[in-house]
């Protein structure tokens, strides 16, 4: 993968405005690399998710309230990564924490899909749906690094029959979009790495989000970040916590805008 940086002298746009820097980016993958296997934890992913295979063992083995937060947690639904950021701890370090678990049997680690599989067509001979029933709306998607915004997000739109992307790590989020090519992008304004502007700035330079309406979430509604925002290329303005209708009727108007275009 190849970045280039072509830069031009424009007054409108802010001096602080960063670009991601894929060097970085790399020397950062580098040193988790590099810590995944001081850890020991080489031949595991970050990406499996535990689940608990011998519960009444694993309770005799750990206190009531360990037990209950592991019970809790290790459904089997949430990867490594997931538990991390929940758990606002390293992968590294919650990886070394369950790995006892694991050699005893008691937890394992399974693979699980990290998107969703598009929608098909039916092989022949399939009954097809009904024609009464409503198909699931836009595909939208929220790039947070809270785990509790993209579920209040992702029950607002789904009640809606809207489809719904969650996206908890930002350095990860372009990547994501690309393959999933999201009608609407949520992108809050700050997170760990990168932040909204950056993703933001770089989303508009791909000739397939250019006309993408991209909403901003902060939880500081400032005119300076909301100029800003525009600078870079958002195309709303959202501040959190977000309201149901508003949100709703965000998606509404600027999809509307998009088809008019």
């Amino acid at each position: 993968m190849e970045v280039t940086c072509d830069l031009r002298q424009d007054n409108l746009l802010s001096t602080r405005l960063v670009l991601i820097d894929a060097d970085q980016l790399i020397n950062e993958a580098q040193k988790q690399w590099q810590a995944w296997q001081g850890a020991k934890v080489a031949d595991r992913s970050p990406n499996s998710a535990p689940i608990i295979r011998q519960a009444d063992e694993l309770q005799q083995r750990t206190s009531p309230q360990v037990y209950q937060t592991l019970k809790q947690l290790l459904d089997g639904n949430q990867t490594l990564r997931d538990l991390s950021i929940r758990m606002k701890r390293d992968v590294v370090t919650v990886t070394s924490s369950l790995l006892p678990y694991v050699q005893m049997g008691l937890v394992e680690l399974i693979t699980i899909e990290d998107l969703s599989p598009p929608v098909s067509l039916p092989p022949s001979g399939t009954p097809t749906v009904s024609t009464s029933e409503v198909s699931p709306g836009p595909l939208v998607a929220c790039v947070d690094d809270s785990p509790l915004m993209c579920q209040t997000l992702e029950k607002i739109l789904v009640g809606a029959n809207y489809q719904f992307l969650g996206i908890n790590d930002p350095l990860r989020a372009i990547s994501i979009l690309l393959a999933r090519k999201p009608a609407v992008i949520f992108l809050d304004l700050v997170m760990p790495n990168a932040n909204g502007y950056e993703i933001c700035g770089q989303l508009r330079k791909l000739s397939f989000f250019r006309h993408t309406p991209i909403i901003i979430l902060t939880g500081n509604d400032g005119i300076v970040d909301r100029v800003r925002a525009k600078m870079v290329g958002s195309t709303d303005f959202m501040s959190k916590p977000v309201n149901p209708d508003l949100v709703l009727g965000a998606i509404r108007k600027h999809l509307k805008e998009e088809s008019v275009a």
